[in-house]
């Protein structure tokens, strides 16, 4: 269980992104129920505004996953310090460092790093442009390698809104992404096969606002991947998407279409794919918050000359109790494959994985929070472990614990 995201977005982006999802959506997804006071900010200088943060975590885990068939049980401990600095209206920057440590000596004490930077502008009256560079590097247990991993991730986006006119819109979007695996061979650690990729890809729609409430879209994306020791390949997305805000209460948000990935080297065939993203968002009551979510991607695996094929289904209930109290109940379903990109490899692995996850939370002090935690998860695999009954990478664990959250 990942530390909680810190809010990255400048105000200009909130503020452009605001007039969107209150006309479009029911609610803000991820957003409290419990509205933020109004309190004087820490630091500022200017149009520097200092925002400090602190998390701690403590849990105990059982089915904690320390090689691949083998499970451990571990008291785990998160401290979590960080800084954001809203740089004017327009510039955002965060950087926060993890520390783990476990009880259990099958797993390495860890300090991970986050950096993040996200700008946001509009040009002229029809124009807005944002742009954001993220950084991070983690040591975490990790369901597809079944092991603690050493992972860095490089992510650069572009984006632009063009307003054609009062009904028609363009969304233009560049990404790119390095991800680089560890492989060690020693400790916990001792992964095999495992490899960095990097890929660049596009992604822009044609936007028909048909009613105040209702948009369709036309989408064509392109990318490039790119992975150590595998094929090459070139991919052409075709999608459709509508967002309806049915009444106050509902709204749907709905796209798909098919994937058509080539290889460029080792003799694998085309992979088609249906894709897939969707949501249904419900507001019966002021402070109740239902969501439904669901897609479909294909995505570079960690294993050398491997992609993954995903299909996923989450739900999720917001609701605030007793004025003060916010529960969080959220559940999962994903079935994954493991698909070879080169011909004459085989890799035999289909995943079944599931979540539940309940958060009981209440303010403290108007900066802080303090909240009971739950999670379980179980992954059923069809890759065979060491022996013969045994899965590589199957699991059932259990976290239980709390946590400490202030942010200013």
């Amino acid at each position: 269980m990942p530390p909680p995201p810190v809010p990255l977005l400048p105000a200009a982006v909130q503020d452009h992104l605001k007039d969107t999802s209150d006309q479009m959506q029911a609610f803000v997804p991820g957003q409290t129920t419990v509205p933020e006071e109004s309190v004087p900010t820490l630091f500022q200088q200017g149009p520097v505004v200092v925002h400090p943060h602190l998390l701690y975590r403590f849990l105990y885990g059982n089915g904690l996953q320390s090689s691949p068939g083998q499970q451990q049980d571990s008291i785990i401990q998160v401290v979590s310090p960080g800084i954001g600095l809203d740089l004017g209206a327009n510039w955002n920057l965060d950087y926060t460092p993890t520390l783990t440590y476990y009880s259990s000596g099958q797993f390495r004490n860890t300090v991970d790093q986050s950096v993040n930077l996200g700008w946001g502008a509009a040009y002229h009256d029809d124009w807005f442009l944002t742009g954001s560079q993220s950084y991070s590097s983690t040591s975490d247990p990790n369901v597809e390698t079944a092991a603690q991993t050493d992972q860095q991730t490089y992510i650069t986006t572009f984006g632009a809104n063009h307003s054609l006119n009062d009904q028609l819109s363009l969304d233009l979007g560049l990404t790119q992404n390095f991800n680089v695996v560890g492989n060690s061979g020693v400790g916990t650690n001792f992964l095999q096969n495992l490899a960095s990729s990097r890929s660049w890809s596009t992604m822009d729609w044609f936007n028909d606002q048909l009613r105040p409430r209702l948009s369709v879209g036309l989408g064509f994306g392109f990318g490039y991947n790119q992975q150590d020791g595998s094929p090459d390949s070139i991919y052409q997305q075709y999608q459709g998407r509508v967002n309806w805000r049915a009444t106050d209460k509902i709204s749907f948000q709905l796209g798909g279409g098919m994937q058509d990935q080539e290889y460029l080297s080792g003799g694998a065939s085309d992979l088609v794919t249906p894709i897939f993203s969707g949501g249904i968002q419900y507001q019966p009551f002021d402070h109740t918050q239902l969501s439904l979510n669901a897609s479909r991607t294909v995505s570079s695996s960690s294993f050398q000359s491997q992609v993954t094929e995903a299909s996923s289904i989450t739900v999720d209930l917001n609701q605030r109790l007793l004025g003060r109290l916010t529960l969080d109940l959220s559940g999962g379903y994903t079935t994954t494959d493991y698909i070879a990109t080169s011909s004459g490899l085989s890799t035999g692995r289909s995943d079944d994985y599931c979540t539940f996850n309940a958060r009981l939370s209440c303010p403290f002090l108007q900066r802080g929070t303090v909240s009971l935690i739950y999670e379980f998860s179980d992954n059923n695999s069809s890759q065979s472990g060491f022996a013969a009954s045994s899965s590589a990478f199957g699991f059932t664990s259990n976290q239980v614990g709390f946590e400490i959250g202030w942010r200013y």
